[in-house]
């Protein structure tokens, strides 16, 4: 049997998931900060909104520069599963987008929390994909110049 068919799932190789738990911590930290020190405006918490996009945005540009660098195993895998799952994963939140609907809708802004959000994860979906863009982009300049 080969020998990565005899190895536990990556879910369950320790130091996949320490380097996974790592960037969580580290992203659940940055975007914690961030909440702290944005306050809501008009009682829209924009900053939620600013870190789910630009979450979007910078994970869609790893996923697809790690992508187009090799396959996915040995230091790229690391990197995306401390980057990529671990403090994106930790920084973007969702589940805040959702608390912050359930809020607008309790303050009796049903018609703001709908457009909420539905831009934010709109406007993250198109941010994903100018990330992948951006990425691709740059290897195509990259392999245009002779530099990988």
């Amino acid at each position: 049997m080969p020998a990565d068919r005899r190895r536990a799932p990556l879910h369950l190789r320790p130091r996949s998931v320490l380097l996974v738990f790592v960037g969580g911590a580290l992203g659940t930290a940055a975007r914690y900060l961030l909440t702290l020190s944005v306050p809501p405006v008009a009682g829209v918490p924009l900053i939620t909104f600013l870190i789910n996009v630009t979450g979007a945005f910078v994970l869609g540009w790893l996923l697809q520069s790690l992508a187009l660098r090799g396959p996915d195993e040995g230091g790229r895998r690391d990197v995306r599963l401390f980057a990529g799952t671990g403090i994106l994963g930790g920084y973007t939140t969702y589940s805040s987008l959702a608390v912050d609907t359930d809020g607008l809708i309790a303050a009796q802004s049903v018609g703001l929390s709908i457009l909420y959000a539905v831009a934010t994860i709109a406007v993250g979906a198109l941010a994903s994909v100018a990330g992948i863009a951006l990425a691709s982009a740059i290897a195509r300049r990259r392999t245009r110049g002779g530099h990988g």
